[in-house]
C-alpha cells in the first residue's frame, strides 16, 4: 500500500521537439484548415522525441532536464506527406531520418550526433524508454480516426493547401517535456509542463 499514492501521482509524458515561431505559424494554418474539413482535436506541431512514458512529475522533469544537457539544436527536413495507420498517426509530415548536416565547422561535434534519430535515441536512453519498432520521425498534421479514403483525400488537400510544404526544412532549438494522456483522444488535458532551448555550447 506505499506505494499507492506515488502511482496515484504519475503521469503520462512525452518529448516533443518544437518547430521555430514561423514554421509552427506555417502548420497552424495548415493544420486548422484540414481540422476544418476532417475533424479531429487541436495540438501543437511536433516531432516526438521520446514516445508516452508513465513517470512522477518529479522523475519526468529531472529525466528531461538531463537529456537537455546532453541535445544540441539539429536540422529536419520534410520528405513526404505520409499517412498512417492510427488515430495520433492519421496524417503527417515524414521526416527525413537523415538530413544534410549543418555546416559547424568550428564544432567537432559530428553529424551523426545532432540527427533527427539520434537526438530521439539519445533523449530515451534518459528515459529510459524503449521503441517497440522503428523509429519513424514524423510530425502530425492531423489526429482522427478516418477511413482510408479519407485519409487519403486529406494527405492529397495537405499538398495542395501548402504546395512548398515538401521542401520544408528548419532547425530544432526547442524541446518540451508535455503531459499526454494517449487516454485522452480529446487532447484537453495535454499541456506542456517545461520547455528547453537547445544550445550548441556542449
Amino acid at each position: 500500500m506505499a506505494g499507492g499514492p506515488t502511482e496515484a501521482a504519475k503521469g503520462v509524458y512525452s518529448v516533443w521537439a518544437l518547430p521555430p515561431e514561423d514554421v509552427r505559424d506555417r502548420l497552424k494554418r495548415l493544420m486548422g484548415a484540414l481540422r476544418s474539413e476532417f475533424g479531429g482535436p487541436k495540438f501543437e506541431p511536433h516531432i516526438t522525441v521520446v514516445g508516452a512514458i508513465s513517470l512522477g512529475p518529479d522523475d519526468a522533469r529531472r529525466r528531461f532536464r538531463s537529456a537537455c544537457a546532453a541535445l544540441s539544436p539539429y536540422p529536419v527536413r520534410v520528405s513526404a506527406v505520409s499517412r498512417g495507420t492510427f488515430f495520433y498517426q492519421c496524417v503527417f509530415l515524414l521526416i527525413d531520418p537523415s538530413p544534410e548536416a549543418r555546416s559547424t565547422p568550428s564544432q567537432s561535434t559530428s553529424f551523426l550526433e545532432i540527427s533527427v534519430v539520434a537526438t530521439s535515441a539519445r533523449s530515451c536512453g534518459h528515459f529510459g524508454y524503449e521503441n517497440t519498432t522503428p523509429y519513424m520521425p514524423h510530425l502530425s498534421l492531423l489526429y482522427g480516426d478516418l477511413t482510408e479514403e479519407e485519409k487519403e483525400r486529406a494527405r492529397q488537400r495537405a499538398e495542395a493547401l501548402d504546395k512548398e510544404i515538401l521542401s520544408l526544412s528548419f532547425e530544432v532549438s526547442a524541446v518540451a517535456l508535455y503531459k499526454t494522456d494517449t487516454e485522452d483522444k480529446s487532447l484537453e488535458s495535454w499541456e506542456q509542463v517545461e520547455l528547453c532551448h537547445l544550445s550548441d555550447d556542449k
